[in-house]
């Protein structure tokens, strides 16, 4: 299983920024997909999942109504589209992915429940 992610750079705050997640090895309909997010010197921080079969979705409180996960089935990639950025947003950003029990047992903010992770994509965001 493969997870790439893309699509980071440097924003001004308040700008838009989208992350792309390219999943591959395996299908997904199982499965929960995340991305994660850790700044220097700070733990990895959980941002938002998507359980891929029906596209639910549930954030951490920090990006809700700013931030959005969807996914394209046809294409096994993971989005996160990201508005209203703010300074204290700047991290390396994650893709993961773990078994969809993870929504049903709370579970998904935890990285130790994901299987896969893919490398980082860098977001910096400029006051």
């Amino acid at each position: 299983v493969q997870l790439q992610a893309s699509g980071g750079g440097l924003v001004q705050a308040g700008g838009s920024l989208r992350l792309s997640c390219a999943a591959s090895g395996r299908t997904f309909s199982s499965y929960a997909l995340s991305w994660f997010r850790q700044a220097p010197g700070k733990e990895r921080e959980f941002v938002g999942v998507i359980r891929w079969a029906d596209g639910s979705t549930f954030y951490a409180e920090s990006v809700k109504g700013r931030f959005t996960i969807f996914r394209d089935n046809a294409k096994n990639t993971l989005h996160l589209q990201m508005n209203t950025l703010k300074p204290e947003d700047t991290a390396v950003y994650y893709c993961a992915a773990g078994p969809r029990i993870m929504i049903v047992s709370g579970s998904y903010s935890r990285p130790g429940e994901y299987e896969y992770w893919g490398r980082g994509t860098l977001v910096t965001v400029s006051s």
